[in-house]
């Protein structure tokens, strides 16, 4: 799988993670054990991992923590009973996706490098929920129609024709009676806001509004929905 010793001793545990996949014909009876799985044999006590004569330490080391990233990341559980106190696990539903080959691995990956704490409280919840399901329209589209909507409601507006989309946040931050505007900023700043907000919302709401769009790349959609929230703080910043 890594030719290398000297790639597997680069990786971190995360990319290394990776040797999940490798997991199924190491299974009885629904459990393994970590340690075994991606082994040639034992020689005397050692492990050889086929980099070179007897035990590589440092190679089993580096596989020991990529396991431990794996469990931490609920991809595998201690089994039930005596077999989990000594050592054996099994997959949890995640893991077995990726045991499988259905999900790639490099998902949870991006998901454990998200910080969640830079969403907007009125959208962390289920957009990071939608996000671990793979469901990257539905956590994009959410995002934004929570712009939408705080801005809507900030502003005091209904919901008449000219009260949603571009033409909402158009007349919201209007630079000179714009309720969401800021008149001790330059009229540069005030235009360049409203911009910001209907382009936000042109480019990235309506989409999702009309259509499928057909979101598949994770760090993408985890980018769009920390610009979703820097909106919706900049309306909390607002919002009198």
């Amino acid at each position: 799988m890594i030719p290398s010793r000297e790639a597997v001793l680069a990786m971190p545990p995360d990319q290394l993670g990776g040797l999940l996949s490798l997991v199924h014909p190491h299974i009885q009876n629904g459990i393994f054990v970590p340690a075994g799985v991606g082994r040639r044999g034992n020689r005397q006590g050692g492990t050889d991992f086929g980099y070179r004569d007897g035990a590589d330490k440092e190679v089993e080391r580096a596989t020991a923590e990529a396991w431990q990233w794996v469990e931490q990341n609920g991809l595998i559980m201690p089994a039930e009973g005596m077999n989990g106190t000594n050592g054996w696990k099994t997959l949890t539903r995640n893991g077995e996706k990726i045991a499988k080959k259905e999900v790639d691995i490099s998902h949870y990956q991006a998901l454990t490098s998200f910080p969640k704490s830079l969403l907007h409280p009125a959208i962390a919840a289920k957009v990071y929920d939608a996000i671990i399901r793979n469901d990257l329209d539905e956590a994009v589209g959410f995002a934004f129609r929570k712009v939408e909507e705080a801005v809507r409601a900030a502003g005091k507006y209904g919901h008449g024709p000219d009260d949603v989309g571009t033409k909402l946040m158009r007349k919201a931050f209007d630079k000179d009676k714009g309720p969401l505007t800021d008149a001790t900023e330059p009229d540069a700043e005030r235009e360049a806001l409203a911009h910001l907000f209907a382009g936000a919302i042109g480019r990235y709401k309506n989409p999702h509004s009309h259509r499928t769009v057909g979101l598949t790349d994770v760090k993408r959609a985890q980018r769009l929905v920390v610009m979703a929230s820097e909106l919706l703080f900049e309306v909390d910043e607002r919002h009198i």
